[in-house]
């Protein structure tokens, strides 16, 4: 049995290539457009796709993560059921993921967190994934929370459009995705609702854009600091 191109990954692996995928834009060429590419490679378009919706049984280790938030938000008053609160269950390469609605997103991180047959106790951080052409999904928040329990990880996936890019914070829940949260704003401009102090980690509070964002310019930007200056140690924000 041969082996589609496709499906083979480096170093003799191969990976099923899912029923369902995800395809979140149609990339033409081997660069960024308008580069004025003369090599040929121009007229090659594929599709990019992440990983479709995956199902149970889930990878070794995970048996229980799904029941056990299931039985947890059916015992929390005003929660959302399963089918609400997750929207789709993505395995790929072991590693699982769960895409959640924003207005889920810090019910569900909370029981993960607290619930002792799943015990997601600490959050190892927060990123942004912009696809601007996945329309009414162009900006992902992406959270990877480990349980140090029971040895095993889950990674939250929240979207939300690019014209209100609003998602809520999960300080309150998880601390430490303080200046994670505040890095997606910065390089994504994704707006985490709640958070103590969103302002820029990274980059000038005054800069303009958001530079990890895949329409922003490549090269040519002018210099953007507008006379932002470092304020005395005794007259900053305080975080307290």
């Amino acid at each position: 049995m041969t082996d589609s191109p496709e499906s083979r990954e480096p170093g003799g692996v191969v990976e099923p290539v899912a029923a369902e995928q995800d395809v979140v834009r149609t990339r033409s060429g081997m660069f960024s457009g308008g580069t004025g590419d003369t090599s040929g490679y121009g007229r090659i378009t594929r599709p990019v796709a992440m990983p479709g919706p995956g199902e149970e049984p889930l990878p070794e280790g995970y048996d229980g993560v799904l029941a056990g938030l299931r039985t947890a938000l059916t015992e929390t008053d005003g929660a959302p059921d399963l089918a609400e609160a997750v929207s789709a269950v993505i395995v790929y390469r072991g590693e699982v993921t769960l895409r959640v609605p924003r207005e889920s997103v810090v019910t569900v991180a909370r029981l993960l967190r607290d619930r002792p047959d799943l015990r997601f106790e600490m959050c190892l951080g927060t990123s942004g994934v912009h696809f601007p052409e996945d329309t009414g999904a162009e900006l992902r928040a992406v959270t990877h929370l480990q349980s140090i329990t029971h040895g095993r990880r889950l990674r939250l996936e929240t979207s939300c459009p690019d014209s209100d890019p609003h998602v809520p914070s999960l300080f309150a829940v998880y601390p430490t995705t303080d200046w994670h949260e505040r890095e997606t704003f910065d390089f994504f401009g994704i707006v985490f609702d709640g958070h103590p102090s969103l302002t820029r980690i990274e980059m000038p509070d005054d800069w303009e854009g958001h530079p990890q964002r895949k329409d922003y310019p490549l090269g040519g930007i002018g210099v953007q600091f507008h006379g932002a200056e470092v304020a005395a140690p005794d007259t900053r924000r305080s975080y307290s």
